[in-house]
């Protein structure tokens, strides 16, 4: 598997997973105004898309806009890498922080999410519908930063 910025060739790919994996999915097209923007990672398994991480940035700081992975291969460690790529690119961009919106009754991606440094910094209540539901808002704070919380 290979971590790469997310290209045109993979827009319809992803498009396929945004479908398999939310209700409210990205289309092709949404995913085509991400490109040269922010960060936004893709995983390659065979050439294939498979999955991807997309971190929007304003000055110092990432907003994850979804994680997503095929269901397909799931359990095998691509969210997982995706997370790394994207810290490390997030800490050589300089931002002082990432964060993003889980919801509260996912808890493997919220596992998942502190295993790679992410700590919970509070709730927006009824953020997610069908069914409505509170996120938990979770944070990583690039390691130099002033920030509190955890570092990698």
């Amino acid at each position: 598997m290979m971590v790469v910025p997310m290209a045109e060739r993979h827009l319809d790919a992803l498009a396929a997973v945004e479908r398999a994996c939310f209700h409210a999915p990205w289309s092709a097209a949404m995913l085509r105004e991400e490109l040269g923007r922010g960060i936004f990672l893709v995983a390659e398994r065979a050439g294939a898309a498979v999955g991807y991480v997309g971190c929007q940035t304003v000055l110092d700081e990432g907003y994850i806009t979804n994680v997503a992975v095929s269901p397909a291969c799931r359990r095998q460690g691509i969210a997982r890498a995706l997370l790394a790529a994207l810290r490390q690119q997030a800490a050589q961009a300089g931002l002082a922080f990432v964060t993003l919106e889980v919801r509260a009754s996912n808890a493997p991606a919220i596992a998942l999410y502190t295993d790679a440094g992410f700590v919970p910094v509070g709730t927006r209540k009824r953020f997610y519908t069908a069914p409505t539901e509170d996120a938990v808002l979770m944070t990583w704070y690039r390691a130099d930063g002033d920030a509190p919380g955890a570092a990698l």
